[in-house]
């Protein structure tokens, strides 16, 4: 694994490249996480470059290892949103474009590293996304017991603790991680629209997913705390221009009592979720040569 720093316009990226052993087949952008940083994917990673892929993994300016050039790091007063994100996004994939350019790149969104794809501008260079617990983050569409503390997160924490600290102190709160003002205010907005990202930005975005033409597979896990199986349709059925498959992951399936929203990523699922999801990026070749069509299923 290497450590590398990537500018992204005035902001320098955290970056991890792991190399495999042999020559690689394919690349793969790991997309994060709302607040989580990218060492929670480097087992994931490295295990995935083992099966011939080259990995790049990495940290949203104003999170992880990517923080302001400040003496500590702050937050308060940091210019950055979600907008901002998706250039990062953009950075680190032309970054792993141009490290192998004869070969394909696929994107591994974990949560909201699979919403922000649809509002890259570099969407030409990338061959497909695998989708994992991910889908619109419309509070109406939120698991249960999510839902019935998110308005008082939306309307009361949020706007108080952002005001107060000129940041959202996620970790002091125990919620989600420490985020840039610009970042969290503008993810309330998205949360709080029906539509979440397309209605809030408008028709720019929409167009934006719907012009996407790499194919997606969508793994929807079924005892995910956070992310409902409407709110994974909801957010994968914006991209409508290209074939969509949707697969639900029960944890029967993987001989466990419990996945959940962050589960997946866990070592002891290396003999079974990992490789199937494998499966699926090879299965993208010919998804990407296939008619637009939209195709429930399980697990094999």
């Amino acid at each position: 694994m290497q450590m590398q720093t990537l500018s992204s316009g005035t902001a320098q990226l955290a970056t991890r490249v792991y190399e495999p052993a042999i020559t690689a087949q394919a690349s793969v952008v790991i997309g994060g996480a709302m607040g989580v940083r990218q060492d929670f994917y480097s087992a994931f990673a490295a295990w995935l470059s083992g099966q011939g892929f080259r990995v790049t993994t990495f940290d949203y300016r104003g999170s992880g290892e990517s923080l302001p050039d400040t003496p500590d790091g702050s937050l308060r007063g940091y210019k950055a949103d979600l907008l901002d994100w998706v250039s990062d996004y953009e950075a680190v994939i032309d970054a792993a474009k141009a490290a192998l350019p004869q070969e394909p790149l696929y994107l591994l969104g974990h949560s909201l590293g699979a919403q922000l794809p649809g509002l890259l501008k570099n969407q030409h260079k990338v061959d497909g996304l695998v989708s994992i617990a991910s889908g619109s983050g419309y509070w109406r569409d939120n698991a249960p017991q999510l839902k019935r503390m998110v308005l008082y997160f939306w309307y009361v924490l949020v706007p108080l603790a952002t005001r107060l600290f000129g940041y959202f102190p996620g970790r002091k709160l125990k919620k989600v991680g420490d985020l840039p003002a610009g970042v969290v205010l503008q993810w309330r907005k998205w949360c709080l629209d029906p539509l979440y990202s397309v209605g809030a930005e408008g028709e720019r975005a929409r167009l934006s997913y719907a012009h996407a033409t790499f194919p997606v597979l969508a793994l929807s896990i079924t005892d995910d705390e956070l992310m409902t199986w409407r709110g994974t349709q909801h957010l994968i059925n914006l991209y409508t221009g290209t074939h969509r498959r949707f697969e639900r992951i029960a944890p029967a399936d993987a001989g466990v009592n419990r996945i959940g929203h962050f589960g997946f990523f866990r070592q002891q699922f290396s003999h079974n979720l990992w490789p199937h999801m494998v499966q699926g990026i090879e299965r993208m070749r010919l998804a990407a040569a296939q008619p637009t069509a939209c195709v429930t299923g399980t697990t094999a």
